[in-house]
Order: structure tokens, then sequence, then C-alpha cells
């Protein structure tokens, strides 16, 4: 019996050692997870690599300091740090497990009986410590720690998509309220020279020069004109109530923005590679750090399936009085092996579901280094045919400026009626307007540029928001 027994305790070890020696499981990389990309952008800019913190590059000292204000006091960002510090605290329980774990116990209790016989007084007192921990033998454990720290540091890359689209949508309201206040004052500026034009009119129509018709015509291009101002002037304000929410303020609070004038829109940047993109756009990099993850769930669904061995220990101190209650002590160590058997499919679909969402998150991340080239690419064509359009747009201003003037002077000496100068007049008038707006849209294009182009200054950003000097 007693050389049974040694057989078995000399097995033990060596079956041990077989588990320990066995590798744990571990994620096979994927090829070409980014997918098929070009070497190249269609468009190249000739101009020098963008600043990384590239709002400084429209030498615009106010939208500087809106920008700074935001990062600080937006609050959908410190929603996003929040969500942040979760996921970190949830990668650091994960990994928990690797670790043994120690708990103290104490117990004491009282027991009187009383008989008519005698009285009875029962003491009973308990101190010790505990522990327990689960050898991973197949990295199940170390499988979901690496998964919940990849999905932290990728909520840290949401929290700098988010920090890099709030700097463009701050410098997008920006410009649209530079833009509405340009607005304004051409239109007040058109709504004079519409003016001058009704009491020229007018003069001839006293005089019996024209018809009541001409004046009509021309009052309705005044009153067009006065229309449209406060439809600027709401725009304007609707424009600084979204402002001022992104800076984490009331929506009437003021904002100092006193420049009436477009930032300046230097030469086209160099976009680099879109291989480039994959490091400094933060949400690819969320997309990727997300597929990384989803692997290291796979190889924890398959380690689960495998068994498990779990060691105890327990010394606790035990009297029946307090005042000897450290003379007697006693160890306990403990260890079980378990394994499933059957679980109706559960671990085993547990391992496809893991597999379809790595297989999910392998197009996400592909659909997202996508998405990156396209917004690239459409800023950068949307620039050169932006610029294009607005050269012809300034010559057609000159040329109806011309007609306008031709039409005017013909006017005044009689020889045609009113209807050309109103045609030349609100085609002269409209192309302005068009040009104005057309202007705003390449300065907004080149901050969706700046923005597609990622970059790493967003990394600088500290708990608060603000970023180091």
């Amino acid at each position: 019996m007693s050389r049974k027994l040694f057989k078995s305790v000399g097995f033990l070890p060596l079956f041990l050692t077989l588990l320990l020696s066995c590798a744990p499981f571990r994620p096979q990389p994927w090829q070409n997870p980014e997918g098929g990309m070009a070497a190249s952008f269609s468009l190249y800019g000739e101009g020098e690599k963008i600043p990384d913190r590239w709002w400084e590059s429209l030498e615009a000292p106010e939208l500087n300091d809106l920008i700074a204000e935001a990062l600080d006091e937006n609050l959908e960002l410190r929603e996003a740090w929040a969500r942040l510090k979760q996921a970190r605290a949830t990668a650091i329980q994960a990994g928990s497990e690797l670790y043994p774990d120690l708990s103290v116990d104490g117990e004491g209790s009282f027991r009187r009986q009383e008989t008519e016989a005698e009285t009875v007084n029962t003491e009973s007192y308990l101190l010790g410590l505990a522990s327990s921990y689960e050898l991973d033998l197949w990295g199940r454990i170390r499988s979901e720690r690496e998964a919940a720290q990849l999905a932290a540091t990728a909520t840290r890359e949401d929290y700098n998509t988010a920090a890099m689209t709030l700097a463009a949508e701050v410098a997008t309201r920006y410009v649209g309220i530079i833009s509405q206040r340009r607005q304004k004052q051409l239109l007040e500026e058109q709504l004079k020279a519409n003016r001058t034009y009704l009491e020229l009119v007018e003069l001839r129509f006293f005089k019996s020069m024209v018809s009541a018709l001409d004046v009509y015509q021309q009052k309705q291009v005044v009153e067009k004109a006065a229309a449209e101002i406060p439809l600027v002037e709401e725009q304007e304000r609707l424009l600084q109530h979204e402002l001022a929410v992104l800076l984490g303020k009331p929506p009437q609070a003021p904002l100092g923005i006193a420049v009436e004038e477009f930032p300046a829109v230097g030469e086209l940047p160099d976009p680099g590679l879109p291989a480039e993109l994959l490091a400094r756009r933060p949400d690819v990099r969320a997309a990727g750090l997300r597929l990384q993850g989803a692997d290291w769930q796979v190889a924890a669904a398959r380690a689960d399936r495998l068994p498990a061995i779990r060691l105890a220990a327990e010394g606790a101190f035990t009297s029946a009085a307090f005042s000897t209650l450290f003379d007697t002590w006693f160890v306990q160590l403990a260890g079980s092996l378990s394994g499933p058997i059957f679980d109706g499919q559960r671990r085993a679909e547990e391992v496809k579901r893991t597999r379809a969402v790595a297989e999910e998150r392998l197009a996400s991340y592909r659909l997202a280094v996508l998405s990156a080239i396209k917004d690239v690419e459409d800023a950068l064509v949307r620039e050169q045919k932006q610029k294009e359009n607005i050269a012809l747009v300034r010559a057609r201003i000159e040329t109806a400026r011309k007609a306008l003037s031709q039409a005017t002077d013909r006017y005044r000496k009689g020889i045609n009626d009113y209807l050309p100068v109103l045609t030349q007049l609100i085609s002269v008038q409209d192309l302005e307007r068009d040009l104005l707006q057309k202007e705003a849209a390449l300065l907004t294009n080149r901050i969706s540029l700046y923005r597609a182009l990622g970059g790493s200054w967003m990394e600088e950003l500290q708990p608060d928001g603000t970023i180091n000097p």
C-alpha cells in the first residue's frame, strides 16, 4: 500500500512538469491586415510637412486660444477621458488573477448555556490568512489581460480621435463665424449700392423717363439684399452657440472673436504616403488595437477549454480562549484539477464567437484604413478643384462687372431700358456672395485635410485636457 502511494505521489511532480511545459495559446498574426493600399496619393502638395499642431500654421492667435480652451474644457473630451480611466481599471482587474490573492479572516464567538444544574460559557476565536492561485498553464489569464490592455490602449486612441475631431470642429466653427460676418458686410455694401441704383431709377421716373416698373424691379433687389441680412445674423449666432458648447460654456457666453478676416491659407501641404496614415491616424490605430485584442480573446477562449489547476493555502490561529489564541495554529494546503467534460458546446461556441469577432474587427480595421485614405484623397481633390473654381468665379465677376458698367452707361444715355442693368446687377452680387462662400469652403476643406492627415499632438494631452508646453 505504501509503495503504491509512493508511486502516486512520485508521479505528481512529473505530471505538473508536463503541464507547465505546455506552450500557452498565442494569437496567429494576420497576413496583410490593412489590405491593399496605393503606394501614393493621387495629388501631391508642393508645401512642406505640416506642423503637428496644424492650426498654428493658420496664423490666427484667436483660433489658437479657442482650441486650447476647448481641449481643456470640452465635456465630450472629459467623457472620453473618463471612459479611458474605466478601461485602464478593467485592464488591471483582468491581470489581477496572474497573482495569488491573500485575505485575512477573523472570527470570534461566545455562547452561554444555562441549565438547572450549571451554567456553561463557550468561547471560540480564529485569526488566519487564506490564499488561492490558478496556474495559468494555457495562457488564458494572460490572454484576457492582453486583450484588456489593448482595449485600454484603443480607448486612449478614441480619446485622441475625439481631440483631433474637436480641434477641427472648433476651427470650422471659427471660420464659419468669420464667413457670416463677411457675408453680412458684403450684403450691407450691396444694399448700399442697390439703394444708389434705386435713387437713380426714381430720379429718371420723376422726370418721366422710365416707367414705374423699373422702380419696382429695383426695389425688389433692395428688399432681397435687406432680407438676407437677418438670416446671416441668425447663422452667425447659431455658430457662436455651437462653438460655445464646444468650449464647455453656455450658448450665450461671449467668445471674444474680433477678427473679421479669414486666416491665411498657405500652399497645399505634403500629405506623405498612404501607409503613414496607419501611424498618424488615431482612429486607424484604435481599430488595429481592437483587432489585436480580439485575437487575444480567441486565445483565451481556446485556453478555457482545457483543464485548470488551482492551489489554495490557509493558515490560522485558533483557540477556545482569546488569551491562548496564538498558542495553537494550523496550516492547510490544497490543490485541485478541474476540466470541462460536457458543457453543451458552450466553450466550443465561445471560440467560434470570438473568432467571428476577430473577423469583424479585421473588416473594421481595413475599412478604417480605406476611410482614412479616402478622407485625404477627398480633401486633396476638393482643394484642387475648389481653387480652380474660385479662379473661374473671379474671372466671371470681372466680366459681369464690365457688363454691368456698360449696361448702366447705356441706361443713363437712354439707349436701353433697365432690364440689362438689373440682370447684370443681380449677376454681380450673386457671384460676389458665391465667391465669399467658396473662399470659406476652401479654408474649411484645408481644415478637413489637416484633420484627415492626423498627427501625434494628441499624445501630449494630459488628463485635464491641457497640452504640455
